[in-house]
């Protein structure tokens, strides 16, 4: 089952101040999904800003399956720890994980 990079979040204290400055620089553009949201575009690979009370300094790492139970099953096999189990969000679902050597990742899924 193959599941490769598809997305990357970022986290911020100050969602206009990102916004802007990476408009700004690099002339990425977003997408509205409220005050705590924005999804990013032309930054060849889509992602987004997230401010709701995560860790500024830290990209998350979306990865993307059509399974999203069967690559649940193969994190939790290989010894991945579960951080927040299947939740759904505006385009589909996803969960996050801590894989051994510490680093947070998530998977989506469209369904």
């Amino acid at each position: 089952m193959p599941i490769k990079i598809d997305y990357v979040e970022f986290d911020t204290a100050d969602m206009a101040a990102s916004k802007n400055f990476l408009a700004t620089a690099f002339g990425w553009h977003f997408a509205d999904y409220g005050p705590n949201y924005q999804a990013f575009e032309n930054a060849g690979l889509d992602g987004g800003l997230d401010a709701s009370g995560g860790q500024p300094g830290k990209a998350l790492v979306i990865l993307k399956t059509d399974d999203l139970e069967a690559a649940l099953a193969a994190v939790t096999e290989a010894g991945g720890e579960i951080v927040k189990p299947i939740f759904d969000f505006p385009g589909g679902r996803r969960f996050h994980f801590r894989e051994p050597g510490g680093n947070e990742l998530a998977v989506w899924s469209e369904r």
